[in-house]
């Protein structure tokens, strides 16, 4: 590798995690959670953030390769789980771009006082989306000024708001009850599974940063201080935030798509600090999709290199060897997916298009639950490897460690698409089945994917574990 290339600094490896990690808009259906949400934030740090934060850690300094949490999981679990997580990891990117897209014609209305047509707003959608897929042609190296600059400004308006709501409410008093007995988490509400899939999809993100070791100055250093910085800085973030929105408008009030924006307006008007404040959150939607189609392209492009997504994901740009085949299918499926708006029936336009959305998320949080015994299984099999960050605990405390986190998710998915009681059964059915028939297309794909595989590789053993460390030991 050249010397001459260049190089992520630490405060860019800690800006990246920010600008992946740290979602402006996820800010309000955690505040919609009300004075629990503080319980729920520091629940999940500790059961959920750490263990999952530090195990990233390790895997991301240990088994460095391009794929990131696909290269662990193959690893570990073998091409099967591997082509899986891959699909999975991939088909939430481009139904989220799709509903990040929609937010843009309706708060750019708010900032200017219009009201767009139907076509004019797809418009606007399409220009969101290959702006997006321009970005991510770019080397991750060259785009740092995307990475800084999106975290800074993520960081300025989740204070701003929080700064806001604080004011709002010393001048005007609180919108919730403050009441000792409002922070104390309702445990018999079954409602309480969902704050698990709202806040747990909040920290999302972490293992991306490991996708762009080759970027980084000294990633065996960085990726596990970046992990531990950057993910307490954005719990504190959220909630400081959180705190701001709930102070201006009661949970039950706040919208869960456009509750930060809502709560500005609330606080300060259509005045400029709003329209100002607006206009930077749309930087940050773009920030954050260029942010990530870093970490999903190299993870889809890496598995079809190794013949677990279709070939398709593995085209190349030659000049810069970014995986523009990956970038171009997202922008591809997040287009089509934009264009049901079109579509005179309501049930499709609106209902359809929001369910892909929820079901997306239900697809990344599903990404994640392969990785803790994929894990435990590289721990077993290959012992002998250093590993410049460990995960602290050993023996039962690290199975339980890791299996709270495996819960967590679990239940989380349970709460988003599984309806509860009756009352549910309407808007999560056909989430459910949407879910079903999206998992069927992901075994087509690995299955043909897999015909231009010659051997099936089932993970790593301690043979092979070892004859690795003897090639690297006489390389050196």
């Amino acid at each position: 590798m050249s010397e001459s290339k260049k190089k992520l600094s630490f405060l860019t490896v800690i800006a990246t995690v920010i600008c992946v990690v740290f979602v402006c808009e996820a800010a309000a259906p955690a505040a919609a959670i009300g004075n629990q949400q503080f319980f729920w934030w520091i629940f999940l740090v500790i059961t959920f953030l750490l263990p999952y934060g530090m195990i990233v850690a390790e895997l991301g300094t240990t088994y460095d390769g391009e794929g990131g949490i696909y290269d662990w999981v193959r690893e570990g679990l073998g091409d099967k789980w591997g082509a899986r997580i891959s699909y999975y990891y991939w088909i939430n990117y481009p139904f989220w771009i799709a509903s990040l897209a929609t937010m843009f014609p309706d708060i750019l209305g708010m900032v200017f006082g219009v009201e767009f047509s139907l076509v004019a707003k797809l418009a606007i959608d399409l220009v969101f989306v290959w702006t997006v897929y321009l970005m991510g042609r770019s080397k991750v190296a060259d785009s740092e000024w995307v990475l800084n600059g999106g975290a800074i400004i993520k960081v300025a308006v989740a204070v701003i708001v929080g700064a806001l709501g604080i004011w709002y409410a010393m001048e005007n008093g609180f919108a919730s009850d403050m009441s000792p007995h409002t922070f104390l988490p309702e445990l018999t509400n079954a409602n309480a599974l969902s704050y698990l899939s709202v806040i747990i999809f909040n920290f999302m993100g972490f293992e991306v940063i490991c996708t762009m070791t080759d970027d980084m100055a000294d990633p065996k250093k960085d990726i596990p201080k970046a992990i531990i910085v950057g993910g307490l800085s954005i719990a504190a973030i959220y909630l400081f935030a959180g705190f701001g929105i709930g102070a201006a408008v009661p949970a039950s009030q706040i919208d869960p798509d456009y509750g930060m924006i809502y709560a500005l307006q609330t606080m300060v008007g259509d005045s400029p600090i709003f329209k100002i404040v607006c206009i930077a959150f749309l930087i940050t939607l773009f920030a954050n999709m260029a942010a990530w189609s870093f970490g999903v392209n190299s993870v889809a492009r890496y598995a079809a290199e190794h013949g677990n997504m279709p070939k398709i994901f593995a085209s190349m740009i030659s000049k810069d060897d970014m995986p523009n085949g990956a970038n171009l299918v997202n922008a591809i499926v997040a287009s089509l997916v934009l264009c049901l708006q079109l579509v005179p029936i309501p049930a499709i336009s609106e209902g359809i298009f929001w369910m892909l959305f929820g079901t997306s998320v239900v697809f990344l949080l599903l990404t994640y639950i392969p990785m803790f015994p994929a894990f435990l299984r590289l721990r077993k099999v290959d012992p002998n490897r250093e590993r410049v960050f460990s995960f602290p605990f050993k023996g039962a405390m690290m199975k339980i460690a890791v299996a709270v986190p495996c819960i967590e998710l679990v239940l989380a998915i349970v709460a988003t698409i599984v309806p509860l009681n009756a009352a549910e059964f309407e808007s999560k059915i056909p989430m459910l089945i949407i879910f079903l028939v999206l998992l069927g297309v992901g075994e087509i794909f690995r299955v043909v994917s897999a015909k231009g595989r010659e051997v099936e590789y089932r993970g790593l053993t301690p043979e092979l574990a070892a004859q690795r460390l003897a090639e690297e030991a006489e390389e050196n």
